[in-house]
């Protein structure tokens, strides 16, 4: 455990934030979720964003890019139900909702930043969102319940909402991090169909801010896979209103990484429960992979594992099939000799090696059975390449993810 506590609030718990969520009817058949959420600071923010891989960009991505530029923001808007990607008028519709906040919050529409989430190719229905604005700012709460709202507003096909807050020392003040995530499905490494908003009142440039997110990002959602998919929509931003009164971070000193610790702590975690949540899923998969030459190198083999649709499939079987371990390690692209490969499986059920010296090894079939059935399973290989390391998140593959996705769009 780091220097850092675990608190209540989500995207509240900072000073100075509200949130909410309501119901205005983004999809018109769906008459009860909460399908858009507003989060706003009372001052302005230093803000960063990162967003998909995928050439393929949803409208709300190149409005952020533009609204960001400066590195100031002031409020966040998102809606479930309509991705708003590959669909007429986009962009404008983006512009128009990013307005609309701005009025009711008394703010520059280019300090409100935008993302959408949900069906893609489809018109978005602008109108109700707008007429239902005034309502979301009306509901907005520095309370818990505000990020509670917000949390459930921006969820598509996860089963639970996915939210946390810390708080730390920086800079001699008591500095808090809290966020909110949303994602099941469309899930790869370089994001997936992600969306996080994370807030602080740690006062930070928005150059540091910036390089924190980056930092962030790599060990977080960078290493998680549910299927592969590698989304339109994926963002991460990082707002920082600077209430804390710490002293403003503006190099990379030991406040610096202090706040990068706090921002991974709440990060990973979020990270860790989108893979778990995966659309269908039964197992959480731990892939710790050690003994490697290099960190990237235990990252693009822990990826191909978690990666792997064969080994998933053999974690929902609970059947401990190590071969397609060592076939998705093969695969990665990185170098290293099979022969020096050990693989084990581990979860709370007990410890079981199934391979070692990358041949295989006589073990206890039904011991592996009771240990692949637990909900967390872990695969741990052994390069024995060098000292480096790296840890991945991914989740079996079920009956249940096929017939989520086989009829998501009707």
């Amino acid at each position: 455990m780091g220097n850092w506590k675990t608190i209540e609030g989500g995207v509240c718990a900072a000073q100075g934030f509200a949130a909410g969520g309501i119901h205005v009817g983004v999809k018109s058949h769906n008459t009860e979720k909460k399908d858009v959420a507003l989060i706003v600071s009372e001052t302005p923010c230093s803000a960063a964003a990162v967003y998909t891989t995928n050439a393929v960009k949803a409208a709300h991505i190149h409005v952020d890019k533009a609204h960001l530029a400066n590195g100031i923001a002031r409020a966040a808007f998102v809606n479930s139900g309509n991705a708003n990607a590959c669909a007429p008028n986009g962009e404008q519709h983006a512009e128009t909702i990013c307005a609309a906040v701005a009025k009711a919050v008394g703010c520059a529409a280019e300090d409100v930043i935008c993302a959408a989430t949900g069906v893609i190719g489809q018109e978005l229905n602008v109108g109700v969102i707008v007429s239902g604005i005034p309502a979301l700012y009306a509901s907005v709460s520095a309370a818990p319940e505000g990020s509670d709202a917000a949390a459930h507003a921006i969820m598509t096909t996860d089963t639970r909402k996915k939210e946390l807050a810390l708080e730390t020392k920086i800079g001699g003040k008591t500095v808090r991090v809290g966020g909110i995530t949303k994602g099941s499905g469309m899930i790869h490494p370089n994001m997936g169909t992600m969306l996080c908003f994370v807030t602080t009142d740690c006062a930070i440039s928005p150059e540091m801010i910036r390089e924190a997110l980056l930092e962030t990002v790599k060990v977080s959602f960078n290493r998680i896979s549910v299927d592969g998919d590698t989304s339109t929509n994926d963002t991460f931003c990082v707002m920082a209103n600077g209430l804390a009164g710490n002293p403003e971070i503006t190099e990379k000193n030991a406040d610096y990484a202090a706040f990068v610790e706090a921002l991974k702590a709440v990060c990973i975690p979020l990270a860790i429960a989108m893979a778990s949540d995966g659309e269908g899923a039964k197992h959480l998969i731990t892939c710790e992979v050690t003994g490697a030459a290099s960190e990237g190198s235990a990252e693009a083999i822990a990826k191909a594992v978690i990666s792997s649709t064969l080994t998933k499939a053999a974690i929902f079987g609970a059947d401990a099939n190590w071969g397609r371990v060592l076939c998705a390690m093969g695969y990665s692209g990185e170098q290293f000799d099979p022969d020096k490969v050990d693989v084990g499986f581990a979860s709370a059920a007990g410890e079981i090696p199934v391979c070692a010296a990358g041949r295989g090894i006589a073990f206890d079939e039904d011991l592996a059975k009771k240990i692949l059935t637990e909900h967390d399973v872990v695969i741990r290989i052994a390069m024995g390449e060098g000292a480096s390391a790296c840890t991945c998140w991914g989740c079996d593959i079920t009956y249940e993810y096929i017939r989520i996705n086989g009829d998501y769009r009707t």
